[in-house]
């Protein structure tokens, strides 16, 4: 398939008024400016902790073009308005921080909330929750370096373990599969084993419970490998969703300050091989599995149809799907949707306070990816000169 199929500006941003294609020409203007967001993040971080009245402005800026609304409901607009051009939605309760008991209840019902609000709507198929939604990050930390647990921290952990059971049993009642995030490696090996356990029980017939793969880690194609041996052998289906990863910096900092191998692959290139390889494998053993690939890389979308079509797949064959971000690379969702490929988007939605770290993290991952945000740009500003909106 031509790469050019990306560049159709008006399959793109078919969804959008004039008034909000312009909104995100200037938005993506300002986040382009990396002095500019790291100003307006660290004012509205002052501003959001010492209770100033930002929060309307945030509304109406950033929340809006990247966060579906404030609940559930909220988002039904857009759910409707994507699902008309064959994009499917995912509900992402994007709020984070929290670190007790209360809140993390809170969470899980809110999510068992979403899995039955998922239920009967097939423009949702799926639902997703993050691993420090369900418990404390130092606890998933102690688990993984496999530190001794306190009887204090043992009881947080088996009420973790049993949080992702609830969700996991709801969301095989309901069937609606439920992908879990990935965080960082200094954790995750005790969010990978729990997602397994909970994969051997729930994944028996297909896959209900996806983990999540952060590809700029070098070893996250021989770890896939290894679980699809054990599924093969204890007899459950793998449901994966593959990213790039989100903690990059973080990673080689904690690496470097603590005298640890970099887990982060060398360079662009050898994670964008570690991805692509990932899918050729997922692809290859499709009947075991089912790939979600959560991409904003023209050429990893591009190189996934290609995968479908050498093994004769149909393109809306329900074990592969395409995801990107709400608010960004509409040129891929809405153009692969155009062609029946099962696409979607991941829409945050919360609080506008409580979706400020979501919301700061995609403004400073789009200044520090500058292809993307000059990408966003190029597509954008095509699209206004096709409708003659520009001077």
């Amino acid at each position: 398939m031509d790469k050019n199929i990306f560049n159709n500006t008006e399959v793109a941003f078919a969804v959008k008024s004039d008034a909000e294609l312009e909104k995100a020409y200037w938005l993506f203007k300002m986040i382009k400016s990396e002095p500019l967001v790291k100003l307006g993040t660290g004012v509205t971080k002052f501003a959001l902790k010492h209770h100033f009245p930002v929060e309307a402005i945030i509304k109406t800026t950033v929340f809006d073009h990247f966060c579906g609304g404030v609940t559930e409901k909220d988002t039904l607009n857009i759910v409707d308005k994507l699902y008309q051009k064959g994009v499917y939605s995912i509900l992402d309760y994007s709020v984070e921080g929290a670190e007790n008991d209360a809140t993390f209840d809170a969470t899980l019902q809110k999510n068992l909330e979403l899995i039955a609000f998922a239920k009967d709507r097939p423009e949702i198929p799926f639902a997703v929750f993050k691993p420090t939604g369900m418990g404390r990050f130092v606890i998933y930390e102690k688990v993984t370096a496999g530190q001794a647990l306190t009887d204090a921290e043992q009881k947080e952990w088996d009420r973790i373990k049993q949080r992702y059971d609830i969700l996991s049993k709801a969301a095989k009642a309901a069937d609606v599969p439920l992908m879990i995030d990935a965080e960082e490696t200094w954790m995750q090996a005790a969010a990978d084993d729990l997602v397994e356990e909970i994969m051997a029980k729930y994944n028996t017939e297909k896959p209900i419970v996806f983990n999540t793969l952060q590809l700029y880690r070098k070893d996250r194609l021989p770890y896939l490998k290894a679980l699809h041996q054990r599924a093969r052998d204890k007899g459950f289906k793998i449901g994966m969703k593959l990213v790039r990863g989100a903690y990059m910096e973080k990673e080689r900092e904690r690496a470097k300050a603590m005298g640890y191998e970099d887990p982060i692959c060398v360079n662009k290139k050898a994670t964008d091989d570690n991805y692509n390889a990932t899918q050729a494998y997922m692809v290859e053993h499709i009947e075991d599995m089912t790939i979600y690939s959560g991409t904003h890389n023209e050429d990893s979308a591009l190189y996934l149809t290609e995968l479908i079509q050498k093994y004769n797949l149909k393109k809306n064959d329900k074990r592969i799907w395409f995801g990107q971000l709400y608010g960004m690379s509409d040129h891929i969702t809405f153009n692969l949707a155009k062609l029946g490929y099962n696409t979607s988007k991941y829409i945050p939605f919360g609080p506008v306070k409580d979706v400020m770290p979501y919301l700061i993290r995609r403004a400073e991952e789009n200044t520090s990816v500058a292809g993307q945000t000059n990408r966003e740009l190029e597509l954008l500003s095509a699209e206004r000169k096709r409708r003659k909106l520009h001077k």
